[in-house]
Protein backbone atom coordinates (compact mmCIF):
# COMPACT_ATOMS: atom_id res chain seq x y z
CA UNK A 1 0.00 0.00 0.00
CA UNK A 2 1.23 3.50 -0.83
CA UNK A 3 1.67 6.52 1.36
CA UNK A 4 -1.88 7.74 0.67
CA UNK A 5 -5.10 6.38 -0.79
CA UNK A 6 -7.87 8.00 -2.76
CA UNK A 7 -11.47 6.89 -2.35
CA UNK A 8 -13.37 7.43 -5.59
CA UNK A 9 -16.68 6.99 -3.73
CA UNK A 10 -15.85 9.89 -1.37
CA UNK A 11 -17.49 13.18 -2.33
CA UNK A 12 -14.37 15.03 -1.13
CA UNK A 13 -12.37 16.36 -4.12
CA UNK A 14 -9.35 14.26 -5.04
CA UNK A 15 -6.88 17.10 -4.37
CA UNK A 16 -8.35 17.54 -0.85
CA UNK A 17 -8.11 13.78 -0.16
CA UNK A 18 -4.51 13.79 -1.37
CA UNK A 19 -3.51 16.84 0.67
CA UNK A 20 -5.22 15.47 3.79
CA UNK A 21 -3.59 12.07 3.25
CA UNK A 22 -0.09 13.51 2.87
CA UNK A 23 -0.51 15.77 5.90
CA UNK A 24 -1.81 12.80 7.91
CA UNK A 25 1.17 10.69 6.84
CA UNK A 26 3.52 13.38 8.14
CA UNK A 27 1.47 14.00 11.30
CA UNK A 28 1.50 10.30 12.19
CA UNK A 29 5.18 9.82 11.39
CA UNK A 30 4.67 7.57 8.34
CA UNK A 31 6.56 10.27 6.45
CA UNK A 32 9.44 11.87 8.30
CA UNK A 33 11.29 15.15 7.78
CA UNK A 34 13.90 14.72 5.06
CA UNK A 35 12.11 11.77 3.46
CA UNK A 36 11.70 12.01 -0.30
CA UNK A 37 8.24 11.91 -1.84
CA UNK A 38 7.47 10.11 -5.09
CA UNK A 39 7.66 12.30 -8.17
CA UNK A 40 4.45 13.92 -9.34
CA UNK A 41 4.23 11.43 -12.20
CA UNK A 42 4.95 8.40 -9.98
CA UNK A 43 2.28 9.34 -7.45
CA UNK A 44 -0.25 10.19 -10.16
CA UNK A 45 0.25 6.78 -11.80
CA UNK A 46 0.12 4.97 -8.45
CA UNK A 47 -3.12 6.71 -7.41
CA UNK A 48 -4.58 6.78 -10.95
CA UNK A 49 -5.18 10.52 -10.81
CA UNK A 50 -4.22 13.41 -13.07
CA UNK A 51 -0.62 14.54 -12.65
CA UNK A 52 -1.83 18.16 -12.52
CA UNK A 53 -3.79 17.30 -9.37
CA UNK A 54 -0.68 15.91 -7.67
CA UNK A 55 1.38 18.90 -8.83
CA UNK A 56 -1.26 21.26 -7.40
CA UNK A 57 -1.17 19.49 -4.03
CA UNK A 58 2.63 19.45 -3.95
CA UNK A 59 2.69 23.19 -4.74
CA UNK A 60 0.19 23.93 -1.96
CA UNK A 61 2.09 21.81 0.56
CA UNK A 62 5.30 23.56 -0.42
CA UNK A 63 3.64 26.96 0.03
CA UNK A 64 2.49 25.85 3.51
CA UNK A 65 5.98 24.62 4.45
CA UNK A 66 5.09 20.93 4.66
CA UNK A 67 7.35 19.90 1.79
CA UNK A 68 10.36 21.38 0.04
CA UNK A 69 11.15 20.86 -3.62
CA UNK A 70 14.74 20.87 -4.79
CA UNK A 71 14.91 21.45 -8.51
CA UNK A 72 16.28 18.42 -10.32
CA UNK A 73 16.35 16.37 -7.10
CA UNK A 74 12.77 15.95 -5.89
CA UNK A 75 10.32 16.85 -3.16
CA UNK A 76 11.08 16.19 0.49
CA UNK A 77 9.15 16.39 3.75
CA UNK A 78 10.21 19.51 5.62
CA UNK A 79 7.57 19.68 8.37
CA UNK A 80 7.47 17.96 11.73
CA UNK A 81 4.36 15.97 12.65
CA UNK A 82 3.03 18.91 14.67
CA UNK A 83 3.60 21.35 11.79
CA UNK A 84 1.80 19.09 9.32
CA UNK A 85 -1.65 19.76 10.73
CA UNK A 86 -3.59 22.32 8.71
CA UNK A 87 -3.60 25.67 10.57
CA UNK A 88 -7.39 25.73 10.90
CA UNK A 89 -7.37 22.13 12.13
CA UNK A 90 -5.72 23.19 15.39
CA UNK A 91 -8.36 25.85 15.99
CA UNK A 92 -11.17 23.45 15.13
CA UNK A 93 -9.84 20.78 17.48
CA UNK A 94 -9.35 23.32 20.27
CA UNK A 95 -12.93 24.61 19.91
CA UNK A 96 -14.29 21.06 19.91
CA UNK A 97 -12.24 20.24 23.02
CA UNK A 98 -13.47 23.36 24.83
CA UNK A 99 -17.06 22.56 23.88
CA UNK A 100 -16.71 19.02 25.30
CA UNK A 101 -15.23 20.36 28.54
CA UNK A 102 -18.02 22.89 28.97
CA UNK A 103 -20.71 20.30 28.18
CA UNK A 104 -19.17 17.83 30.67
CA UNK A 105 -18.89 20.57 33.30
CA UNK A 106 -22.51 21.58 32.79
CA UNK A 107 -23.64 17.95 33.05
CA UNK A 108 -21.70 17.68 36.34
CA UNK A 109 -23.29 20.87 37.66
CA UNK A 110 -20.05 22.87 37.45
CA UNK A 111 -19.80 26.43 36.23
CA UNK A 112 -17.17 27.82 33.88
CA UNK A 113 -15.48 29.62 36.79
CA UNK A 114 -15.10 26.28 38.60
CA UNK A 115 -13.46 24.76 35.53
CA UNK A 116 -11.09 27.70 35.05
CA UNK A 117 -10.13 27.70 38.74
CA UNK A 118 -9.44 23.96 38.60
CA UNK A 119 -7.29 24.37 35.48
CA UNK A 120 -5.27 27.16 37.07
CA UNK A 121 -4.76 25.12 40.24
CA UNK A 122 -3.66 22.14 38.15
CA UNK A 123 -1.10 24.30 36.33
CA UNK A 124 0.27 25.67 39.62
CA UNK A 125 0.86 22.12 40.90
CA UNK A 126 2.98 21.15 37.89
Amino acid sequence: MGIVTIDSRDATPIYAQLERGLRAAVATGRLRPGEQLPTVRQLAVELRVNANTVARVYAELERMGVIETKRGVGSFISATPRQAHPPREHDRRLRAFATRILADADAAGLGIDDVIDALRESIRRE
